[in-house]
């Protein structure tokens, strides 16, 4: 089919839930990608933080490709090496102690609201608990993730959603302190909001946190879906802080393109029991291998290391754009998660890069968001630049 073909059909017949932009990508190398006419574009999207790892590593298409060959699925019924293996890595990486594994990022935050439930529930013999969120989160589509995702334009359509969702203020402890009531069982938040705008949390944010649930007996989510997996330059986000959490969301860059996600608990918080919770694909042999792989990758390819070092030059690199233009009203971000927020819309400049070779995404219709595979260069900084700051020039 021709690149007009594929998006003719595309729209007779998928559901439109999405706008996509009229591309038609066909494979990727490295940090690029390229369409079905062989353009090639740099790639400052990396599928919204999922390929950690870049285009077409060998190592990981291996590992996938020989299970494959192996043993793609077997359901929950019985253990499987890959799975048992990538939660290992998993626990000692992160400083939990528990894995439940998922097709989704969205499949992992039900997971962490059920376990929270559950946990009050043997807590108190009783129901009716409440949660608390943040306003400006993005956890999800699905109805409970939607119900703690705290932005009407996402909620509305589909009330009503989950009762006893309360909303904090992101960075405000006093705000979060002031919802909690004695049928409050978690607080859930993304210790770096992506959707919402590229806003980090601060450390006495999160370390008031942790202290307020340890003392009211409440369970601690974070969602490090897109902020986790090495993009701040930890491992993940909360590590920055020294406080972890009870209950933490991941998926993303986790499986580097191959759909997994997990949520994982401390020991007191694994709460769920034999018949809670359950999922067919969940952690079958295809994206255990996957997932364990990618956790190998990261330490033999010193992601972290190359996260805080070309992190902190696009940091910088960003800070100095923002200065240069008026309509840049703030940069904000951390490791290889930025954000630009602009006095204006900034679809005009993304499909203008689109068009010169460079991709782009959002993060709510004024912010350009700057989420690239963690293995990007210095060079690869400049040569995204080069690209944008022409654009911003002609368009200011």
């Amino acid at each position: 089919m021709t690149t007009q073909d594929v998006m003719e059909q595309g729209e007779q017949y998928l559901l439109h839930t999405y706008n996509r932009y009229p591309l038609v990508l066909d494979h990727g190398q490295g940090v690029h990608l390229y369409d079905k006419d062989g353009k090639e574009y740099l790639d400052f999207c990396a599928g919204i933080a999922v390929f950690a790892l870049g285009y077409n590593n060998p190592e990981f298409n291996q590992a996938v490709k020989a299970q494959v060959d192996k043993l793609i699925h077997c359901s929950n019924y019985f253990y499987n090496e890959p799975a048992v293996e990538a939660a290992r890595k998993l626990v000692e990486a992160s400083g939990m102690k528990k894995v439940f594994f998922t097709n989704s990022g969205g499949e992992a935050i039900e997971g962490a609201l059920k376990t929270a439930l559950r946990y009050a529930y043997d807590r108190d013999g009783a129901n009716g608990h409440e949660i608390i969120a943040m306003r400006h989160s993005f956890h999800g589509r699905s109805l409970g993730a939607l119900s703690v995702t705290g932005n009407d334009h996402y909620q509305e359509p589909f009330r009503p959603l989950i009762a006893g969702i309360r909303f904090a203020d992101f960075n405000d402890l006093e705000s979060v302190k002031s919802q909690v009531t004695e049928k409050t069982c978690a607080i859930i938040l993304e210790p770096v909001q992506g959707e919402g705008g590229i806003y980090p949390a601060t450390g006495e944010f999160l370390t008031g946190l942790r202290k307020l649930c340890d003392e009211k007996d409440i369970l601690l989510i974070f969602d490090e879906i897109q902020c986790g997996m090495g993009r701040t330059g930890a491992m993940f986000a909360c590590q920055r802080y020294g406080v972890l959490p009870d209950v933490m969301t991941v998926a993303k860059a986790l499986g580097n393109g191959v759909p997994v996600g997990a949520f994982l608990c401390n020991e007191k918080a694994s709460s769920l029991k034999a018949g809670d919770h359950g999922s067919t694909y969940g952690g079958n042999p295809l994206v255990g291998a996957a997932a364990s792989k990618v956790l190998d990758l990261y330490q033999s390819l010193h992601i972290l290391d190359n996260v805080k070092q070309v992190g902190a030059y696009l940091g910088q690199k960003l800070e100095e754009l923002a200065g240069k233009y008026e309509k840049i009203v703030e940069h904000r971000g951390v490791g290889l998660i930025h954000g630009l927020e602009f006095s204006v819309p900034v679809g005009d400049i993304i499909l203008e890069c689109q068009k010169r070779g460079l991709i782009l995404i959002n993060a709510g219709s004024h912010i350009l968001r700057f989420v690239p595979p963690l293995v990007i260069t210095e060079k690869d900084v400049d040569d995204m630049l080069a690209i944008l700051e022409p654009v911003l020039q002609e368009q200011a």
